[in-house]
């Protein structure tokens, strides 16, 4: 529709051409004429452009599958997953192993993989820390068992 518009305006338009002006010594000897009125365009009946008929397109039509994966992850290092279909939840909180975790992020994109790669770290530090706390523990009540068994 807008194109038929702006050819309709194309053709409505007028291009007006200045002509110079003769000298003052032919004017004189020239009649002086009336302006002529310039009578309306009647405007062409316009031609129906035939619609082109619609190719049908080959292409196999895919139906698609809403599904949102939510991993969830602590500190701690403890992943659960939440998936939901639609509008429907099939699975809630289900507890997943760290190292599933990281082999999904890496085979899924690099940049997904180095932002959980980055929560898995600090889960190791704060699990070697605790480690090394429990294993200090372990060191004096072993100790302490011993002073009491001599």
């Amino acid at each position: 529709m807008s194109d038929t518009l702006t050819e309709v305006q194309a053709v409505e338009e007028t291009v007006v051409e200045e002509t110079p002006a003769p000298a003052p010594e032919a004017e004189a000897a020239k009649p002086v004429e009336a302006p002529k009125a310039e009578t309306p365009k009647a405007e062409a009946p316009k031609a129906e452009k035939p619609k082109a008929a619609r190719a049908k397109s080959t292409a196999k039509k895919t139906r698609t599958v809403e599904l949102t994966l939510t991993v969830t992850g602590t500190a701690e290092g403890e992943w659960q997953a939440d998936l939901v279909h639609g509008t429907q939840r099939v699975v809630s909180g289900l507890v997943i192993p760290a190292i599933a975790v990281a082999k999904a992020a890496k085979e899924l994109h690099s940049d997904i993989a180095e932002g959980i790669e980055t929560v898995l770290e600090a889960a190791r530090d704060q699990h070697r820390t605790r480690m090394e706390e429990l294993e200090a523990e372990l060191a004096r009540v072993k100790a302490q068992l011993a002073e009491l068994s001599e």
